[in-house]
């Protein structure tokens, strides 16, 4: 074999690897249009799609959940926050309570944070979402409908005020302040 023919064999597998690294890249999480997130401990899923929960870094240009994690302890910058376990049909609402962090269900209302489908068990300790037995690209799942939003959001925003109303808990913010559909979907 001659200089130039193991030449050429060289250039085409750098070009090869150059390819693959490409479309490694074209196809990477943080290139494509990822709709969650999921948040620790709980590895629950932060709606991306959503620019007052997920606003835009100017740096990337990638959206970013306001808070860092979901915990009781978490304090939310807005309310209601959204987060969602795909085991489940619907996403939670979040809003901050005199206990801590809690949620609304459509079926059963307000309660604390985590959910007990969150806990072990036996154990009452953490469990978190593994994606991996799921067999879920958490990334690609649609976003929460509009007309759930638009169902939702303004019952639960009531039952939470209902049950923490301000005039007997200082902590609750006005009925006004709490986001609305439009205002979750960027419209």
């Amino acid at each position: 074999m001659d200089i130039k023919n193991v030449s050429n064999i060289k250039l085409f597998f750098l070009l090869m690897v150059i390819m693959v690294l490409g479309i490694f890249l074209i196809q990477s999480p943080s290139s494509v249009n990822a709709y969650w997130q999921p948040l620790p401990p709980y590895n629950t899923l932060w709606p991306l799609w959503s620019p007052i929960l997920s606003p835009i870094d100017p740096l990337t240009g990638i959206p970013v959940p306001i808070i860092n994690e979901l915990t009781p302890e978490t304090i939310l910058p807005v309310q209601p926050a959204l987060t969602w376990d795909p085991r489940q049909v619907n996403p939670w609402l979040l809003y901050n309570s005199p206990y801590g962090l809690c949620y609304y269900d459509p079926l059963y209302g307000i309660d604390l944070w985590p959910p007990d489908s969150l806990l072990d068990p036996l154990t009452g300790l953490i469990a978190p979402i593994n994606f991996l037995l799921l067999k879920t690209y958490y990334t690609a799942l649609a976003p929460t409908s509009a007309s759930w939003l638009t169902s939702n959001v303004p019952l639960a925003n009531l039952f939470f005020y209902n049950t923490y109303p301000s005039i007997t808990v200082a902590s609750t913010p006005a009925f006004s302040s709490f986001l609305t559909p439009a205002q979750l979907l960027g419209l």
